[in-house]
């Protein structure tokens, strides 16, 4: 009789809890719905404040002014937190009309700022690019072919308030890599504000640096930059600092000076001073480079590009001959290793306005190079 009474109080107890069960499991369902509800409703707001298609549109808008190509490879992605941002899957970015890419790169990050969410001005904060591949040729191709700038168009500063990050990227001319592990940092970028900018990346198999901080500033229709603090160094055998400044007005009407120190591994601490002079309607753009230290000594006016083609034949692995840079002045160098040339006693004078040696009367020299 015990053991029926017991049966049927557990029987009684298990309907008793059954209403209870029912309505916590009724509270957990409609917390289940509103928990979906929300997260639709963000994801439908994120949609909505981001507009992916509108931020999307408006690169390929900014591109195709520049004569540029921007494709991507799915539909930009948005999210909220930690702060509004768009993911960006495999980017292309050509010349219009050209075959080759100028960048490639895997993902790109656009965070954006709160007020351009609501209404406000459409302003990247930050861009972070990973694994860009750069065509140094389809870069070049693409800038030869930009119109000329009006003289008296002022500069514009673009402006970046949180700063650019890229990571695991190259540089690449044709099939051959010019550098690689290429990384680049840099901070906000506003007029009257130190710029800082830093940059590491390996070439030839050697790592180098640079450490670039300069202050942007526009005056009238001319960029300035004040203060210009430069450091490069390659990886146990040299570096480099330079200060100064400089100014940009349009094209090549540039203008800089640099100076610093320049020291070699196992040779010494050299001077160097780098003077830029704008081009007028007599002469190009100009360098005028000047070292002066342990067993080298070099006074020498060179045009920049002309000067960037040298180099690369200096340090062209397929080994082609030695010619003397163009421009004029005067060089000697005890030794020379770059991109693993070794050079010994190398001496270059060109040009009718080969600087005096002291004690000497200037007379035109001829082009020669000893090896």
């Amino acid at each position: 009789m015990d053991c029926c009474r017991k049966v049927s109080g557990v029987a009684e107890s298990s309907q008793r809890a059954k209403p209870g069960s029912r309505r916590l499991r009724l509270i957990l369902l409609v917390l289940g719905a509103l928990a979906a509800a929300a997260t639709l409703t963000v994801i439908v707001v994120v949609y909505l404040l981001l507009q992916p298609d509108r931020f999307t549109a408006m690169l390929q808008t900014q591109a195709h002014s520049a004569g540029l190509d921007l494709r991507l490879a799915s539909p930009a992605s948005p999210s909220l937190f930690p702060r509004p941002a768009l993911e960006l899957e495999g980017i292309t970015l050509s010349a219009e009309g050209a075959n080759a890419p100028i960048l490639l790169a895997a993902r790109g990050h656009l965070a954006l700022p709160w007020h351009t969410l609501f209404g406000g001005p459409t302003v990247i904060s930050q861009l972070q690019i990973d694994s860009p591949r750069v065509d140094l040729d389809a870069l070049q191709a693409w800038m030869a072919e930009l119109p000329a700038q009006p003289e008296n168009a002022a500069p514009n500063i673009p402006r970046i308030d949180t700063g650019v990050e890229i990571t695991h990227g190259s540089v690449v001319r044709g099939n051959e890599v010019l550098l690689d592990n290429l990384s680049l940092r840099a901070g906000s970028l506003v007029s009257g504000q130190p710029f800082p900018l830093n940059v590491t990346a390996t070439a030839a198999g050697v790592p180098w640096w640079l450490q670039l901080s300069a202050t942007p500033r526009i005056k009238g229709n001319t960029l300035q930059l004040d203060n210009i603090s430069l450091h490069l160094s390659q990886a146990g055998n040299m570096t480099m600092a330079l200060n100064g400044r400089a100014h940009w007005h349009g094209a090549a009407d540039a203008a800089a000076s640099l100076a610093g120190t320049f020291n070699r591994a196992a040779a010494g601490q050299y001077d160097i001073s780098l003077v830029l002079t704008p081009a007028n309607q007599n002469n190009p753009l100009l360098l005028v480079l000047k070292l002066d230290g342990p067993g080298s000594h070099a006074n020498l006016r060179l045009p920049p590009l002309a000067l960037a083609r040298w180099w690369g034949q200096l340090v062209d692995p397929q080994g082609q001959p030695l010619a003397v840079p163009p421009g004029s002045g005067r060089a000697q160098f005890d030794t020379i290793d770059v991109g693993g040339v070794h050079i010994e006693g190398l001496t270059m004078q060109a040009g009718d306005g080969v600087p005096a040696a002291v004690g000497t009367s200037a007379t035109p020299a001829v082009p020669v190079a000893s090896k």
